[in-house]
């Protein structure tokens, strides 16, 4: 019999994994809403944080300087793909701009994985350390507590980035209206940067989050992107505040599914759970 205890651990663990969901659906929104481009190397992006800064961590630095580091280099090395690939990508419009941009960031992921795998083939983790964390009867992971509070503060600031800051604001104008933005002097490709390199920094926090739970490869980019795209589509595509919903959501299902049914039906599970709230979607989630 499951006792209450257990339950209250998964929910932290399930919550801790929807978190890192949450940050890989934001970074596919953030990327899309602003400039139509479904972005398939999120998960490369993802894994190559969390690779580098367990290499680093292997070099004698320390957690949160290998951390910072695996970091920063996504974030050049985003800011290097949205300069170049990108802006053939941004030639096109429409339906065109979408295809273009699903074969380049998908020819990018086949790259990026044929590269990794020939140089850092094993498994890697990072290792927080943390002590477990008891609450009442339950005890809960110090590592999925420490999740959920470091996904929580990221988005809580990327939100208030968002709505608050001029940058932020001006992001927003090219979400809702472009032509009306280029009006006011807003460059729409500049702050399309801006936001493939948020979005890649989001998405290598997620990769560096799940390496301090559970082993990271290269395969795992693949899950990363599937994962991703699941919970953008369930959370309405371009609703930030529904990506975060959703992956919330489906890293809670995903986590009781994977205890009680196993990894396989978990995975069933899952898609049938999106399948779902595409049918059911409440209006906040798709606004």
């Amino acid at each position: 019999m499951v006792t209450i205890s257990t339950l209250a651990a998964l929910a932290v663990d399930g919550l801790a994994f929807g978190a890192s969901l949450a940050l890989l659906g934001v970074g596919i929104t953030l990327v899309y809403g602003l400039g139509e481009v479904l972005n398939l190397a999120i998960g490369a992006f993802a894994v190559i944080a969390a690779i580098l800064a367990s290499l680093l961590i292997d070099q004698g630095m320390s957690l949160p300087v290998a951390i910072a580091g695996g970091l920063a280099f996504v974030g050049v090395f985003g800011l290097v793909v949205d300069r170049t690939l990108l802006s053939l990508v941004y030639r096109s419009d429409g339906e065109e701009r979408i295809l273009i941009g699903i074969f380049t960031t998908l020819g990018l992921t086949v790259l990026l994985e044929g590269v990794m795998v020939n140089y850092v083939s094993s498994q890697y983790s990072l290792p927080l350390g943390l002590d477990p964390i008891r609450v009442g009867a339950a005890v809960v992971t110090g590592t999925s507590v420490a999740s959920i509070v470091i996904a929580a503060v990221v988005l809580a600031v990327l939100f208030l980035f968002l709505n608050r800051t001029f940058l932020g604001k001006a992001t927003r104008t090219i979400f809702q209206d472009e032509r009306g933005a280029r009006l006011v002097g807003i460059n729409p490709r500049k702050i399309r940067t801006l936001v493939f390199v948020l979005s890649v920094l989001v998405a290598g926090l997620a990769g560096v989050l799940a390496a301090a739970r559970s082993n990271v490869s290269v395969a795992t980019s693949f899950e990363f992107t599937t994962f991703a795209l699941i919970v953008s589509i369930v959370g309405g595509v371009r609703s930030l505040v529904g990506a975060v919903v959703a992956g919330l959501l489906l890293g809670l299902i995903n986590t009781m599914a994977n205890f009680f049914v196993g990894s396989y039906f978990a995975t069933i599970i899952l898609f049938g759970a999106a399948i779902v709230f595409l049918l059911f979607r409440p209006e906040v989630m798709s606004s």
